[in-house]
C-alpha cells in the first residue's frame, strides 16, 4: 500500500512516515501543494493524508485544493488534517470529496485505525450489492460509481455518494433514518446529521433533474430519508 502524507510541518510528517512504514505501507511525504500534485500524477497511490493549511501558489493554494483536484481525477481516499475545527470547513472537505478528516493534534494510531477502516469500506463488496441498480428510470454501476439518469446523462459519483446511492438503491421506498445512514456510509459515531444533510444535497445536484424539487431522495421529517419514484 502507498500512501501520500502532505503537511508543511516536518516534525510531524517524519512522525507519521515511521508510523505508517511500522504498518507495512510505501511512504511519500510533500511539503507544499505542488509537491503533494506532482507526486500523486507520478506515484501509483492507495491513500492521501492531506494537511489542509499548506504553503501553496494561485491556483493552488491549500488543502482544500489539491483535494478538490485529486477527487476530479480520482477515488483515491483522502483523510484531511486541520487545526481548524469549524463544521463549515470540515463540511467544505467532505463537499469536495475527502473520505474522512482528523483536527489536530490527533494519535498517529487514530489516524492508521481511521486509513484501515476506510481501506476496508473501500474493498468490502456488501452481500446485498449487485453490480447493477436500476430503479425510477436510473441505471446504478455501484462498482465503477457511475450513474446514468433518467435524462441519459451519465455522472460520476464520489466514494461516499456511492455509498449513499448503494443504501438507497438497496431499500427503495423504505424511510431510511440517519443514524442508519452515518452506520452505512462512515461508520457508527464517525459521522453527523449536517453530514449526511450535506452529502444528500450533492447527491441530489448529480441525480435529480431539478435538484431544488427533489423527486427521488425525499426528506421524512423527524426521521431521515426515502429513494422514491
Amino acid at each position: 500500500m502507498n500512501v501520500l502524507i502532505v503537511d508543511d510541518d516536518r516534525t510531524l510528517v517524519d512522525l507519521l512516515v515511521f508510523t505508517f512504514t511500522r504498518d507495512g505501507f510505501n511512504t511519500f511525504k510533500a511539503y507544499d501543494t505542488a509537491d503533494a500534485l506532482r507526486i500523486f500524477h507520478e506515484q501509483p497511490l492507495d491513500f492521501v493524508v492531506l494537511d489542509i493549511n499548506l504553503p501553496g501558489e494561485k491556483d493552488l493554494k491549500d488543502g482544500f485544493d489539491v483535494c478538490r483536484i485529486i477527487r476530479q481525477e480520482s477515488t483515491t481516499p483522502i483523510i484531511l488534517l486541520t487545526v481548524r475545527d469549524d463544521e463549515s470547513d470540515i463540511i467544505k472537505g467532505l463537499e469536495l470529496g475527502a473520505d474522512d478528516y482528523l483536527t489536530k493534534p490527533f494519535s498517529p494510531r487514530q489516524l492508521i485505525a481511521r486509513v484501515h477502516s476506510i481501506l476496508r469500506r473501500a474493498s468490502i463488496v456488501s452481500p446485498d450489492q449487485q453490480s447493477k441498480y436500476e430503479y425510477s428510470g436510473i441505471e446504478f454501476f455501484p462498482d465503477r460509481r457511475e450513474l446514468i439518469r433518467s435524462d441519459h446523462a451519465q455522472v460520476m459519483l464520489t466514494r461516499l455518494e456511492s455509498r449513499l446511492m448503494t443504501y438507497f438503491m438497496s431499500n427503495p421506498g423504505q424511510v431510511l433514518s440517519t443514524d442508519n445512514i452515518i452506520d452505512y456510509v462512515w461508520g457508527l459515531e464517525r459521522g453527523s446529521s449536517e453530514m449526511v444533510r450535506q452529502l444528500v444535497k450533492r447527491l441530489r445536484k448529480k441525480i435529480e433533474l431539478d435538484p431544488r424539487n427533489p423527486v427521488l431522495i425525499i426528506n421524512v421529517p423527524g426521521l431521515g430519508y426515502r429513494f422514491s419514484k
